[in-house]
């Protein structure tokens, strides 16, 4: 059995309905067994910053998909909740990307591994932090990078729980 992340982030429409039905298409999915589910945290966008706040999420999963087949669900749930591409970084009804899996590391021009800008992305980290303080990249703690970013534009939203609704 292979152990991923994932990253879930939304920033349009019903955030938290596009947060959920991601989170039951995974769980439904044959070949995908959630083991946890983080906090949810609401952020200011990063990239392209004209945009609403986003509601962002981290899960660890279990999973017998391999990583490339991992990535195509992920993608067909992305097409499924009618996410478009038009801006990078820009607004999304969902997004779904794999961070880690297993302990790969790939820069393959397909699917990178881990995620090519986690280190960057508190947004990430923090959420991360909730399911596994003890993740790796490149032989530090990830703890390591989210103490050098700036983690004041990331709120923990208490009212919604995802996990709950799964």
């Amino acid at each position: 059995m292979n152990k991923a992340y994932l990253g879930l982030g939304t920033n349009m429409g019903n955030r938290v309905k596009y947060l959920r039905d991601a989170c039951v298409m995974l769980s439904n999915h044959k070949n995908i067994s959630i083991c946890k589910i983080s906090k949810v945290y609401e952020t200011k966008a990063w990239g392209y910053t004209n945009q609403d706040d986003f509601l962002n999420i981290c899960m660890e999963i279990d999973t017998n998909l391999e990583p490339e087949e991992l990535l195509e669900v992920c993608h067909n749930i992305e097409n499924q909740l009618k996410r478009v591409r038009t801006i990078r970084w820009g607004p999304r009804t969902i997004d779904v990307d794999i961070l880690f899996f297993n302990n790969i590391a790939s820069d393959d021009k397909v699917l990178t591994l881990p995620h090519p800008r986690i280190k960057e992305r508190a947004f990430v980290l923090i959420p991360l932090m909730d399911l596994n303080k003890e993740l790796i990249i490149d032989d530090k703690n990830i703890s390591c990078y989210l103490s050098k970013l700036n983690k004041e534009e990331i709120e923990e939203v208490k009212e919604i729980n995802i996990a709950f609704s799964i």
